[in-house]
């Protein structure tokens, strides 16, 4: 609304110079493009995220299963790990020596994490592996793809939004600098005469 009154108020005013008129283009033109450019970017770009976050949610919900562990002793809490009395709202795990049998049929043991606050030997918990039997993560769901697809969009607009008035900034600044140096040439050409006698001024 600024950019539109500046060219409103310059349209027909005496005092208007150039530069005056230029940047308030500049600044209607900046104002254009983010207009029309962000949501077009950010809209292309949360497609993308979308379709290959969607890819790779369906390519890890197929190579990875969850199965049923069991815990063969706990192990001592690490100083790094979480106190539980901390851990409000959040699952509590802790270190277990489990078995568990894989997708494929084969039997595997080792060091996991797990969802119980104080495990004992026979208690069960889930865990996702690979088609193998190796650990891995929980695969993507479809929800938080989604969500991170919206942010990517959301962050390519604004940050098409941030180079469009950047690039606008710029220009006005090398303008106001341009129009510096002339009135700077404009008073060297007129100040050895300044104010001298005889001289007409």
């Amino acid at each position: 609304m600024r950019v539109i009154s500046g060219l409103w108020r310059w349209r027909r005013n005496p005092l208007r110079r150039g530069t005056d008129l230029a940047e308030a283009w500049v600044g209607l033109v900046a104002l254009l493009l983010i207009l029309a450019l962000g949501p077009v970017i950010g809209f292309l770009t949360g497609q993308v995220a979308q379709d290959a976050l969607q890819q790779s949610v369906r390519e890890q919900h197929d190579s990875r299963r969850p199965v049923t562990a069991t815990v063969i002793r706990a192990l001592d809490r690490s100083p790094l790990d979480a106190d539980p009395e901390a851990a409000s709202g959040r699952a509590v795990h802790s270190r277990v020596v489990a078995d568990w049998t894989a997708p494929d049929g084969t039997s595997h043991q080792g060091t996991v994490m797990a969802e119980l606050q104080s495990p004992h030997r026979g208690d069960h918990f889930s865990v996702w592996t690979d088609l193998h039997g190796r650990i891995a993560a929980r695969p993507l769901d479809s929800a938080t793809a989604t969500t991170h697809a919206v942010l990517a969009g959301t962050g390519a607009a604004l940050l098409t939004a941030g180079l469009i008035e950047g690039a606008r900034r710029l220009a006005v600044w090398r303008m106001v600098r341009r129009r510096y140096a002339r009135w700077d040439r404009a008073w060297e050409r007129a100040g050895p005469d300044w104010g001298r006698t005889g001289t007409g001024s």
